[in-house]
């Protein structure tokens, strides 16, 4: 038996819309990693919007650092 579930990412409906600038990208995850870093390891919520925030991040620099190849 299989759970059903809505994954973080779906290529097929999560386009990525824009690609920041390289040292923007590093900015804002070098930021939400601060940020995130102070969440409650214990709040279940506090995790999914850690996970959630990181995951967009990383999208952004590996898209920025992708285009600069």
């Amino acid at each position: 038996m299989t759970d059903s579930y809505d994954p973080l990412f779906d290529p097929e409906k999560d386009a990525h819309v824009g690609v920041p600038p390289l040292q923007q990208a590093i900015d804002r995850a070098r930021n939400v990693l601060t940020e995130k870093g102070q969440a409650n390891i214990h709040d279940r919520d506090a995790m999914i919007r850690a996970a959630t925030g990181l995951h967009w991040v990383l999208l952004d620099l590996l898209a920025a650092l992708d285009e600069q190849r």
